[in-house]
């Protein structure tokens, strides 16, 4: 199986699985009954979601009030896309490889490169020149972001039944409409669903997400529509279904050349993806990593105050009315300050996730009446569509390269997940400035991937904890209890042994022991392990997915209760020791950073990476953006001057974590074995 089979796959299984409903996505596959883990970290998600929602644009009471804060947010959205710095506008190298010519109006078959080798495959709709349309005439442009159409993957979502309606309508009266496929459901097909039915969970590491991807090719797309001589540029719409709804509010609160934004079925906020669970029913490009733990709804009110139409439907279970109600709320009071709410409105249709006649006419009044200031009510919202079903026009004959053998040798699409967000490389500290070195990655890690922690531990000093073998639990923070048991020896050594979810909880794992001996030893679950380990770890993964819309990460949080539990018992002169196998390892190491009592680390068979080098490959525990600072071993080298004992670190790139502790003076410090 090739690459783009093994995407279309992956893709297919996701699609034909995600459309799950009520109790039937809180649970795993073959789990009967829920867990104690299941309810708490459910519980815990939906609480904190809430919560970051409760209140909405704290701090403005003005319109002015909002535009102070407008450039920041738009940055904060920018990066939490995945496109800061963002990307180099390189030559779009637009090619036109044939044309179809219809009765009022003419189809371009195109693709264009958002950057070298990412090609994005289109059908331009243009108004045919005539008597009453001069040929230099500038008409409004619609940008047409298609949502999961895909029944006809090697055409791109582009040929769509809707797409092929939606674009001869605009064209037939006087609009030009651009018709992009997704990367997904492109031509040339590249991955939407790594998180959701591909396990590349190192997504959340490199602050990947394909929604920048969309972003991106949107704003090349009105780049390549500025070099159009017949497109207006102060009337340039965005609209689209589904993840084109999605993508309409991405690129219309971005980029502002959007004049106007239709967005249909695109938009939940926090309490129904997190909450209710909501994120389940959904593909990953509908979501950007909350590091700054926005409410969901601040991505449309960067569209205020140009005109917007939320276009919604009353029994759409992937946008149910409770979340479009709310939001809805939210944006009327907000173009209220600007004294513009009949800038904002909303259609609601009645049935489920799709198009319909009402749905159709609205978005054609709304543009008519912004770009053409035409009032009148639109009479053939259903032309352009057959009424057995079947396409307007044969699919295959919009596709940009009728057949694979065309395809471009240079394209990347099918892994631009591994290109698009560059990892960070931080230059080694210069002499005599290690610790300047080190508190500016620090900070910079704190605020990139671990900005959903706590602002203080809770609970207080905990004493002493014996000299009997036992078991307890404790909360690490609100909603969140990790199990731990002791094991006493030595009073005045003792290790923190941070365990993975597959190991033993009644037991010394027994690649500790020969690093223990006699010592007293804590065995720590932090959450999601042992008693506390939750069953929903099955596709549709609603804890790790739901954890980065709440600015963390599930191993970031675990970094927290190995920081809490070991600071809560730092008795005068007693420090701790702490040491994992394989990820846990790392959490250890990420931890002890930031929590000064644990004096010394070791991390057993350690991944070299925070994302695999292959394929499939192991790699480091899941950090949200990490390798937008640093990777594993920068992070290793930033322990220095404490003692760290990497054992099984066979790998070169353990070479760099050497290199800083000799840049630290102290290279005595770090036993390599």
């Amino acid at each position: 199986m090739n690459r783009r089979e093994m995407i279309l796959k992956s893709s297919a299984l996701a699609a034909a699985l995600c459309p799950l409903t009520g109790n039937a996505m809180l649970m795993a596959p073959g789990v009967s009954q829920e867990t104690d883990g299941d309810r708490s970290i459910r519980n815990y998600i939906s609480a904190h979601a809430i919560e970051l929602e409760r209140e909405f644009l704290p701090g403005v009471i003005t319109a002015a009030d909002f535009e102070k804060h407008r450039q920041s947010l738009r940055e904060e959205l920018i990066d939490m896309l995945g496109l800061n710095p963002i990307p180099e506008r390189t030559p779009l190298n637009a090619t036109i490889t044939g044309a179809i010519e219809r009765p009022g109006y003419i189809i371009e078959k195109l693709h264009f490169q958002s950057l070298p080798g990412l090609y994005v495959t289109a059908n331009l709709y243009l108004p045919r020149p005539d008597r009453a349309r001069p040929a230099n005439e500038r008409y409004p442009a619609i940008l047409y972001q298609v949502g999961h159409a895909n029944q006809h993957r090697r055409d791109g979502n582009k040929a769509a039944n809707e797409c092929q309606q939606h674009g001869s309508w605009f064209a037939t009266h006087g609009y030009v409409a651009l018709v992009m496929d997704t990367l997904e459901l492109s031509e040339i097909a590249g991955l939407h669903r790594g998180l959701l039915g591909g396990g590349r969970w190192w997504w959340h590491s490199a602050g990947y997400t394909p929604a920048g991807v969309e972003t991106w090719n949107a704003i090349r797309a009105l780049d390549y529509l500025a070099t159009r001589p017949e497109v207006d540029q102060s009337r340039i719409g965005a609209t689209g279904i589904s993840g084109g709804g999605i993508g309409t509010f991405w690129i219309a609160a971005i980029d502002e050349r959007v004049k106007a934004a239709a967005p249909v079925s695109g938009l939940g906020d926090l309490t129904f993806y997190a909450a209710e669970d909501g994120i389940s029913r959904h593909c990953d490009c509908f979501f950007f990593y909350n590091r700054a733990r926005w409410h969901w709804a601040t991505v449309a009110a960067l569209v205020c105050p140009r005109p917007m139409l939320f276009v919604n439907s009353d029994h759409d279970t992937y946008f149910p009315m409770g979340t479009n109600e709310r939001i809805s709320a939210l944006l009327e009071r907000l173009y209220a300050l600007y004294g513009s709410s009949d800038m904002v409105d909303a259609v609601v249709s009645v049935g489920g996730h799709g198009y319909r006649t009402d749905i159709r006419r609205g978005v054609y009044e709304f543009f008519n009446r912004h770009f053409k200031v035409d009032a009148r009510r639109v009479s053939d919202a259903d032309a352009f569509m057959n009424a057995d079903g079947s396409p307007l026009i044969d699919r295959k004959l919009l596709r940009v390269f009728p057949e694979e053998t065309d395809f471009p040798k240079d394209s990347i699409n099918t892994r631009i997940d591994e290109l698009f967000v560059a990892p960070a490389k931080p230059a080694l500290p210069a002499a005599g400035q290690y610790e300047l070195w080190r508190r500016n990655l620090l900070g910079r890690l704190r605020q990139a991937s671990f900005s959903a922690w706590p602002a203080t531990a809770t609970g207080a000093y905990m004493p002493a904890l014996g000299s009997e073998v036992r078991s307890a639990k404790e909360t690490t923070e609100e909603g969140i209890e990790v199990y731990w048991r002791w094991l006493p020896g030595k009073i005045d050594s003792r290790w923190l042994i941070v365990l993975n979810p597959d190991e033993d909880f009644g037991k010394l794992p027994e690649w500790a022991r020969r690093i223990v001996g006699d010592d007293s030893v804590l065995l720590l679950c932090p959450r999601g392990v042992g008693p506390v380990a939750w069953a929903r770890e099955e596709f549709p993964y609603p804890i790790e997915r739901s954890m980065a819309l709440l600015g963390g990460t599930v191993d970031g949080g675990r970094v927290w209760d190995v920081m809490t539990v070991a600071g809560r018992r730092a008795e005068a002169g007693v420090h701790w020791r702490a040491a994992g196998r394989k990820r846990a390892g790392i959490v250890a190491a990420y931890a002890a950073l930031y929590q000064p009592v644990i004096e010394a680390v070791v991390a057993v068979d350690p991944p070299f990476s925070h994302r695999p080098r292959t394929q499939g490959g192991e790699y480091g525990p899941t950090l949200l953006n990490v390798l937008r600072v640093m990777d594993i071993p920068e992070a290793l080298g930033c322990l220095a001057p404490r003692n760290l004992t990497l054992i099984g670190a066979t790998d070169a790139a353990f070479d760099r974590t050497a290199a800083i502790y000799r840049s630290a003076g102290a290279a005595d410090r770090l036993d390599r074995r």
